[in-house]
């Protein structure tokens, strides 16, 4: 069942979508994740209505923290920055498709993580690590 999945995150991992930084750019954050040591830089462009136009991303880490961001990036072009905001990590588990371990759902949620801090700030990701604690 999972097999579809995994040859999926193996694909994105392989042949990462929007590799590189883009220069210049709206939005340029970085972030890691010092438990593993991945680490993930974003940068995105925003057209004057609020849509995300381009983005770029450059990373070292496992094959589920860079097929995550390359997965997201698919996700958000195109969208408004209110709509990417709607975000949740239940959507970045579901895009992945896999059951992961504690250890691994950090590494899933890097990307996620960089966007949402670097776009709205660290209050609005505080926001999203809290909800299932709801």
């Amino acid at each position: 069942m999972y097999d579809m999945y995994r040859e999926n995150i193996l694909d994105h991992a392989k042949n990462p979508r929007y590799r590189g930084i883009l220069q210049p750019c709206d939005i340029d954050f970085e972030g890691s994740n010092p438990l593993c040591g991945d680490h993930l830089h974003l940068t995105m462009r925003v057209d004057e209505h609020n849509h995300i136009t381009e983005i770029g991303w450059e990373g070292d880490g496992c094959a589920i923290s860079q097929a995550s961001a390359s997965m997201l990036g698919e996700r958000i072009i195109g969208k408004t920055l209110e709509e990417v905001r709607q975000i949740t990590k239940e959507d970045i588990f579901e895009m992945l498709g896999i059951p992961l371990s504690a250890n691994r759902v950090k590494c899933a949620l890097l990307s996620l993580k960089v966007l949402k801090v670097g776009a709205y700030g660290l209050a609005d990701w505080q926001k999203t690590e809290d909800e299932d604690e709801d």
